[in-house]
């Protein structure tokens, strides 16, 4: 068990030279390896810099590295517009499709006794740890999950083996990882790296992976005072010390604790970055620890044209909406098709505010009828957009003309936002 690379603060800003020097020495740490397989995230983790780390590998291993196939778990397909913009470098006859419903293999179980201990009682029965044939079976001698470590919703915190069991998963290992996630209760986990879930995935790892040639690459990315992303840290080891340093520092770098409760949150959804409520949705789960009972958060969300990303799970999001957790419980008790798609389940609770705010979604391509058949308030994007112009505010805390105060945020994405006091009471 090695950490191969380690460099990082909340002040370090590495250039795309450095990260290039710190695969290198990684990568001759290692030893000859003539049959390499990248697993970096897809398109909605473009700023991880992942993509960068992506080529550079490609450009120190060339023909050796023989299978590219970013970690979708259940998103759709990255078409090739978005591999161009993330992977420039790399040639397409290289990329592989993870294939969720079709390509996946059962390694081993999580013991049931292990799940419930985990849980606190939550999920009493075995986890499935799958993974794609070709992770599992592709004959490579170094296997490199590339990606980000940043607060998550169901896990905690992003990234490490998440990559790799739920990113190239299957359907049962994903819908139950993040029905656990959920049931548990995002509170209790957002910007923590020992969760429930983490521990099943690494007993899933420790138990099941010692054979596999895995190698992790993880960043924390900020931003500087100037407002650009920065790769605050990048951490390259094969075991968990590499996820647990990058996880210290992403608190630090990632985490806004705020000593006053927000009233009103503006959240922008970048176009390019997302199209779905199913992942424009961190606008929610990302800031609800920061807002007050009785608050409203207004989400500017100018491409977001469905609520899924998968036709299944948008038809069930529009079947059932984004209601509070005992609701949404009951109608896992109750209904077949929501009891057989738990990451639906799961994302129904990620996407409420428990009745404790409202959330005015003003989505570019959905109309009315179907952001309020979900159980948000609909907002009218150009009317909002005029009032809370994000080419004008800036992160954080502003003041408009008229003395409305709010807080900015220009992307959920790269960050988890709370209320020290309600980190205090635990709620």
């Amino acid at each position: 068990m090695t950490m191969f690379f380690a460099v990082g603060s909340t002040s370090t800003e590495l250039s795309d030279d450095e990260m290039r020097a710190g695969l290198r020495e990684a990568f001759a740490k290692l030893g000859e390896r003539n049959r390499v397989l990248a697993l970096p995230p897809d398109f909605t983790r473009f700023n991880s810099r992942a993509g960068l780390l992506t080529c550079q590998t490609h450009e120190y291993y060339g023909e050796r590295l023989v299978d590219v196939m970013p970690a979708l778990g259940t998103h759709v397909p990255m078409p090739a517009w978005q591999l161009d913009r993330m992977f420039p470098s790399v040639p397409k006859d290289l990329f592989r499709e993870h294939r969720w419903r079709d390509d996946v293999i059962t390694i081993g179980e999580v013991p049931s006794a292990f799940v419930k201990e985990v849980t606190a009682g939550i999920w009493d029965r075995p986890w499935p740890a799958q993974l794609n044939k070709l992770v599992w079976e592709g004959g490579h001698d170094l296997i490199l999950s590339i990606g980000q470590v940043v607060p998550h919703e169901v896990i905690g915190m992003a990234n490490y083996n998440k990559n790799v069991f739920v990113g190239t998963g299957g359907q049962r290992g994903i819908n139950e990882s993040h029905f656990i996630g959920a049931a548990y209760g995002m509170e209790r986990m957002m910007g923590r790296a020992d969760t429930p879930l983490r521990r099943i995935l690494n007993y899933a790892q420790d138990n099941f992976c010692q054979h596999l040639p895995l190698v992790y690459v993880l960043t924390v990315v900020g931003t500087n005072d100037a407002g650009q992303l920065v790769t605050r840290g990048l951490f390259i080891g094969d075991d968990h010390e590499c996820f647990e340093r990058a996880a210290e520092l992403s608190v630090e770098v990632n985490f806004e604790i705020l000593d006053e409760e927000l009233h009103k949150v503006v959240v922008y959804l970048d176009p390019e970055e997302f199209h779905s409520t199913w992942l424009g949705n961190k606008s929610i789960y990302r800031t609800r620890m920061a807002i007050a009972d009785g608050g409203e958060l207004i989400v500017l969300a100018p491409e977001v044209k469905t609520f899924g990303e998968d036709p299944e799970i948008d038809r069930l999001i529009r079947k059932y909406g984004y209601r509070t957790t005992p609701e949404i419980m009951r109608f896992v008790d109750e209904n077949e098709d929501l009891k057989n798609n738990l990451s639906a389940a799961a994302h129904l609770i990620h996407g409420s505010s428990e009745g404790r705010f409202t959330v005015t979604y003003c989505a570019g391509e959905l109309t009315r009828d179907e952001i309020e058949g979900v159980g948000y308030e609909y907002g009218d994007l150009a009317e909002m957009t005029t009032r809370y112009n994000p080419k004008v505010l800036k992160d954080g805390w502003n003041e408009l003309p008229d003395g409305e105060r709010i807080y900015y945020i220009s992307n959920p994405a790269l960050g988890l936002w709370a209320y020290r006091g309600r980190l205090a009471s635990g709620n």
